[in-house]
């Protein structure tokens, strides 16, 4: 039987919030008939009917209760990264021996040969699947379906192995990216898994609730998770490594342009906890929004007294939303221009506010809400949520009072989740890494093009808003061979086949560190460390930047450059 709080995070009737308690444990006595879950001593998530769900909910109890929506980043590499150089030392023939990699996507083909040993059985420890309903959920959790190592291995003997462990892959990204990251080699089909020893631990995401997509506007064909699914997912991963007492690396190749890009968010924060744990390691996508146009800077005018934002709207938009953070102790404030004329006046900043803006000519309806001072990143929100905007141009002024101008930032949601045709018509590329690449202490990746050695076009760029350098290094990620769900090999090409790859190599750094014991406390800060050390560098080019961080990834130079520190 499932408890009743499994019943509500898998019910489509409650919704899911974040609730920061810290121990006091009567601010539940606010959310009537709700269920909770004690996180930890500082997070619970509450789970409240839907109804409770109103468009002032910013206002009543703040941005953060609302989980963030994440999305999928992306649909001869080895030589590049110096895998092949090290392998061709005999004794330094590292291939990910002892070490787990963790994968919390949309599940994995566990059929597909490249992630079975030569005697057809599973090198896969067990799959948390989200989304299939039943007792047998992993321990400790309360909703989902665990199937282990034996039960997977008794699937892949059987004539029908989807009615034995029916958990399967619909989409197929989390695949690719594990078996970049470990598959076994098919050198028929010119592909080759970074770490092919490697064993995997597998979490298929369920998808948002719709009171979720219909809050923030995803779009119903989007691939869309929520929050608090991710943050179960990670929890899931690290008990794991710690029950089976092995490294594990965890690899994040999904993402979301909510949030303050500070990497102070719940989940950037649980993430670089967990990363800077003995034995674990983190890897993060940085994002495909480089090229997007769905990010703003801007700064006042002071001769005017504000900033002219100009965001077209596409065809087709039945809604959207938009992140206006500015750094304190500037205080922001907003008048909206419609397309056909209809001015809308500032709008007073001073305190939280909740507004409803309807028009005359248009059938839109903005809902905005001011957040002074939101509550993890300290730095004020104007969330501007759209719903059936008019096509064309709208124009916002920025103003800014009691500061001392240091800028704001604008984001509008990542790829697929909005039209690409909507977005700034004096757009930055820079300060666009998806949230949780912002997080501190986890290994933030981009892409590069082994071919010729260029960046790719669409990778989000850095730093993060408060100047932290990210990402930390680039490695290939443009038409990267990889599974697809049918058995074949295809090019695949985003941050999330750069991180796939890292996660890869990762992988084999942690058995040189953790499994042989050269660094047995190995953290993903060590690892970082090294990782960066051993980035290839371009002379004419000066490090840390924005485009590349510290390099371009090279294990072989890692291990190079600990010549005379250690004993390989």
């Amino acid at each position: 039987m499932i408890p009743e709080s499994g019943e509500r995070i898998i019910s489509e009737d409650y919704a899911d919030l974040i609730i920061e308690y810290n121990g006091d444990e009567s601010v539940f006595e606010q959310f009537p008939d709700s269920t909770v879950q004690i996180i930890n001593v500082q997070y619970a998530f509450v789970h409240v009917p839907v109804s409770f769900i109103t468009q002032d909910i910013i206002y009543r109890l703040g941005y953060s209760v609302m989980p963030t929506c994440f999305g999928t980043i992306s649909e001869s590499s080895l030589e590049a990264s110096g895998v092949n150089q090290l392998r061709n030392i005999p004794i330094f023939n590292l291939r990910g021996r002892g070490v787990l990699i963790g994968i919390i996507d949309t599940g994995v083909d566990y059929t597909n040969p490249v992630f079975q040993y030569a005697d057809n059985t599973t090198r896969i420890i067990s799959i948390w699947d989200q989304t299939i309903v039943s007792d047998n959920p992993p321990e400790g959790m309360v909703y989902g379906t665990e199937y282990t190592n034996e039960k997977i291995n008794e699937a892949l003997q059987s004539d029908d192995p989807l009615s034995i462990v029916p958990s399967t892959d619909d989409v197929g990204h989390g695949t690719m990216v594990a078996g970049i990251a470990g598959g076994n080699d098919a050198p028929d089909s010119d592909f080759f898994g970074v770490a092919p020893d490697v064993e995997f631990v597998v979490v298929k995401l369920k998808q948002a609730k719709q009171y979720l997509r219909d809050f923030f506007y995803i779009p119903r064909d989007a691939v869309c998770f929520q929050e608090t699914d991710i943050f179960r997912g990670v929890e899931y991963l690290y008990e794991k490594a710690i029950s089976l007492n092995r490294p594990m690396i965890i690899c994040i190749a999904v993402g979301s342009s909510q949030g303050a890009h500070d990497g102070m968010g719940t989940l950037s924060t649980y993430l670089s906890g967990i990363a800077g744990l003995p034995g674990m390691g983190v890897i993060v996508a940085a994002g495909n929004e480089g090229n997007g146009r769905r990010h703003y800077s801007g700064i006042i005018n002071t001769v005017t007294g504000y900033d002219t934002v100009e965001l077209n709207v596409g065809e087709n938009e039945a809604g959207f939303t938009m992140e206006l953070w500015g750094s304190s102790p500037d205080i922001y404030s907003i008048d909206i221009l419609s397309p056909s004329g209809e001015y809308i006046p500032r709008i007073s900043a001073g305190r939280d506010e909740h507004r409803v803006i309807t028009f005359i000519f248009e059938a839109t309806i903005i809902y905005v809400d001011y957040q002074m001072v939101e509550s993890q990143s300290g730095e004020q929100l104007i969330l501007v949520r759209f719903e059936n905007p008019s096509v064309g141009i709208w124009r916002f002024n920025v103003y800014e009072r009691d500061g001392l101008n240091r800028g704001f930032n604008i984001w509008l949601p990542m790829e697929k989740v909005i039209s690409e045709n909507t977005y700034f018509i004096r757009s930055s590329a820079y300060t666009t890494i998806l949230t949780l690449g912002n997080a501190i202490i986890p290994l933030t990746v981009t892409a590069y093009n082994d071919g010729d050695d260029s960046l790719y076009l669409n990778s989000s760029r850095g730093f993060t808003r408060t100047e932290r350098v990210k990402p930390e290094v680039a490695a290939p990620g443009v038409d990267v061979i990889g599974p697809t769900l049918d058995g074949r090999f295809l090019p695949f090409t985003g941050t999330s086949v750069s991180a796939a790859h890292t996660a890869g190599i990762a992988a084999l750094i942690f058995e040189w560190g953790i499994v042989r014991e050269h660094l047995p406390a190995m953290s993903t800060i060590e690892m970082k460390n090294l990782i960066i050390r051993g980035a290839r560098r371009d002379v004419d080019i000066e490090y840390p930047n924005r485009d590349w961080g510290y390099g371009i990834l090279n294990i072989f130079n890692v291990f190079d450059a600990l010549r005379g520190g250690f004993t390989i």
